[in-house]
């Protein structure tokens, strides 16, 4: 479909015989040609109708963890070809704030190879989904000396040169102010939950109780007319 489209458009331009330079837009808008095929290969792009080559990685940017916490850190990526399980490759590296060389903290490949030694020996786990497009690891109680810039690199051949994606981790003594209020109002709506469900639980059991001694009261009397012993 790509092909015919370009070559609908290329019956627009005039080359001359024998000749390698084109020729003028037989078109009233005044472009040069070089001008009009990049627009025309942009538009394409644009609707999806020309595959477009590469490699994307997103990450969460900036975390921020308590220091002996549980830490996520996400990575996802879009990849142009097939994802490809034998072939895929995910890397994460650590790069300290202060001095210090750069050092592996995970890698994977058809099945997640843990660091067998280093500040990370036991403490990066896998959390991703490969045909979900997700490398996310977990580093378990993390430390201060955690602090310093996480890379994530996905290569999916042949679609090997993206970037590779950075979450700068900050670890901390106790957790931030808006951290505490979004756990604070979490703890708050579940215990409100709570009650509301207990409220109702509560009303059917009255109402259920209200309704039997309501049928209780009405069949005294009945009982009381059939007995001929009763006065």
């Amino acid at each position: 479909m790509t092909r015919s489209i370009l070559n609908l458009f290329s019956g627009l331009v005039g080359t001359p015989q024998g000749s390698r330079q084109f020729g003028r837009l037989r078109t009233p808008f005044p472009m040069s040609v070089n001008h009009f095929y990049l627009v025309l290969l942009s538009g394409l792009a644009a609707s999806g109708l020309l595959p477009v080559s590469g490699l994307r990685v997103e990450t969460s940017g900036e975390v921020e963890a308590v220091n002996g916490t549980d830490v996520w850190l996400k990575c996802t990526f879009q990849s142009s070809s097939p994802i490809t399980p034998a072939t895929l490759t995910v890397s994460w590296s650590f790069r300290p704030i202060g001095p210090g060389r750069e050092e592996s903290v995970f890698y994977y490949h058809e099945r997640p190879y843990p660091p067998p030694d280093g500040r990370f020996h036991k403490r990066a786990t896998w959390a991703g989904d490969i045909m979900g497009r997700d490398a996310s690891i977990v580093v378990r109680k993390v430390k201060f000396t955690y602090n310093g810039t996480f890379s994530c690199q996905v290569k999916n051949p042949p679609d090997v040169h993206g970037n590779a994606g950075e979450v700068k981790l900050t670890v901390v003594t106790t957790a931030s102010f808006s951290e505490m209020i979004m756990l604070a109002a979490a703890i708050g709506g579940a215990i409100v939950l709570m009650v509301i469900f207990l409220v109702i639980i509560m009303s059917i059991r009255l109402c259920r109780e209200k309704r039997r001694v309501e049928e209780g009261a009405e069949e005294l009397p009945r009982r009381q007319r059939k007995d001929p012993t009763v006065w």
